[in-house]
This record gives C-alpha cells, sequence and structure tokens, in this order.
C-alpha cells in the first residue's frame, strides 16, 4: 500500500557538506594532474607551491595589503552601485517618462564592457583610488540598475490592482507592495554587482595601481610566478564566494516568504 509519502533518491540523502568536500577533492586531484601533465604545467604551479607562496606572502606581510585594498575598491565601486541604481531602477519602473528618457541610453550603456571606458576614466579621474572605483562602478551599476528594473516590471499586477480596490494611494502601492515584491530582485542584483564588481576587478588595477590583488597577479606575470597568480586568483574567487554566501544569507532573511525551488 502507498503511504503517500515519496521516498527520496540515494542522491538526496547525500548531505550538502559531504557535496562539497566531494567537490573540492575532485578540484584538487584534477589541478594535480592537469598541473603534472607537460602543457599544463607551463601555466598551473603545484598546489603545494601555490601553498608554500601563501604562507611565504602571509609571514611576510605583503599578502594583505593587497588583500586590503582590492576589497576597498569592489565595495565602495559595489556599494557606489547599488544606492544609485535603485532610484533609477524604481524610476524607470514607475515612471513613463523617466522610463522612456532613460531605458534606450541604459540599454544602450550596458553593451559596452566596462572595461572600455578606462582611457575615458583615467583622462578624467587620473590614475589614483578614484579611477579604480568609477571603473567598478560603471561594472556594478549596470548590472543593478537592469536587475531590478526588471524586477519592478515584474510586480503581479493583481497585487496592485488588490491595493487599489482596498484604497491605497500610490505612495501606499509603491512602499507597500512594489518595494517588498521586488526585494528578491534588489538582492539577485546585488549578488550579479557583486560579481561583475570582481570580475572587473583586474581590469580597474590596470589603472595605475601599485597595490592589489589584480596588480599582484599582473606583476607576477610578468615575472612568470604562476604559483602567485594563481594563488591570486584563488584568493577572489574565495573573496567572491564569501560574499555571494552573506547575500544568500540576506536573501533568506528577507524574503522567507518566497517560495524557492532547492
Amino acid at each position: 500500500m502507498e503511504t503517500g509519502i515519496k521516498k527520496k533518491s540515494f542522491w538526496a540523502q547525500i548531505p550538502n557538506s559531504a557535496w562539497m568536500l566531494l567537490s573540492l577533492v575532485s578540484a584538487f586531484v584534477l589541478w594535480i594532474v592537469i598541473a603534472s601533465t607537460e602543457s599544463g604545467g607551463v601555466v598551473f604551479a603545484e598546489p603545494w607551491e601555490v601553498f608554500s607562496k601563501l604562507v611565504a606572502k602571509v609571514s611576510d606581510g605583503t599578502l594583505w595589503p593587497h588583500v586590503y585594498i582590492s576589497l576597498f575598491r569592489v565595495i565602495a565601486g559595489f556599494s557606489l552601485g547599488f544606492v544609485i541604481s535603485i532610484p533609477i531602477a524604481f524610476l524607470m519602473g514607475w515612471y513613463a517618462p523617466f522610463r522612456n528618457l532613460v531605458a534606450p541610453w541604459i540599454q544602450f550603456v550596458r553593451n559596452i564592457p566596462p572595461l572600455a571606458y578606462i582611457p575615458l576614466v583615467i583622462t578624467g579621474a587620473g590614475v589614483g583610488e578614484k579611477a579604480k572605483v568609477i571603473v567598478i562602478f560603471i561594472a556594478s551599476f549596470l548590472v543593478l540598475v537592469v536587475t531590478i528594473y526588471q524586477g519592478v516590471c515584474n510586480v503581479d499586477v493583481t497585487l496592485i490592482k488588490a491595493a487599489r480596490v482596498l484604497g491605497a494611494t500610490d505612495r501606499d502601492i509603491f512602499f507597500k507592495v512594489v518595494i517588498p515584491a521586488s526585494t528578491p530582485f534588489i538582492l539577485v542584483g546585488a549578488r550579479l554587482g557583486l560579481s561583475a564588481s570582481l570580475t572587473t576587478l583586474v581590469a580597474a588595477e590596470l589603472t595605475g595601481a601599485s597595490k592589489g590583488l589584480g596588480m599582484m597577479i599582473q606583476k607576477a606575470q610578468g615575472y612568470y610566478d604562476m604559483a602567485t597568480v594563481l594563488l591570486g586568483i584563488l584568493i577572489i574567487g574565495i573573496i567572491g564566494m564569501l560574499m555571494e554566501q552573506l547575500v544568500k544569507f540576506l536573501e533568506r532573511r528577507l524574503t522567507g516568504w518566497q517560495e524557492t525551488m532547492q
């Protein structure tokens, strides 16, 4: 007799921690295999060489300044993009005249790689920290504004109609219906914006940086120090994963009412 309870598959019973461990071990083994080949060894340093380089840079204190300044640039550029993108995206979604004026330019500019603006940014802002933050700001802003705008446009019309029937004003609908319904898109935009900020970091540090993970990678590549190159890449990846987990935590706290597929 069927109990009505669907039995979980074998793969579904494996905990996430076990999958994570298996993924890490698989990646480590693949890394060793590639580094041991003749062609792969030219590009990939051995894992223990990278670990030895990490220990050396931590011991002599040369790693942390690169990490700190890169984090500052990413957070500053992303924060600026996040703060500016939210009102622009909501205005685009809520007011047709503003949308008709601004949306075509947003669509036009977002098709241009942020790296293309580097010569203009250097000319206008010099080669200081401002230039690096501006390049990262451009990358994160374009992703954020488009994602949040789509969230505002996708608000369920039924909710708005129901609020009007109940006597809600435009102000009430905006703050009590549109903004809460758009929160998941804002958080998705934050995740994508952080990713765009990190992927633009190395290019942003081409604008005359003396420190930073991107500059560390570029200098190491010039000396053919592939262990340091891989170390910088791994650190950027780890920072990105930690930031994404933070946004996911906020997403669970702020959008717990939303059903998600696991």
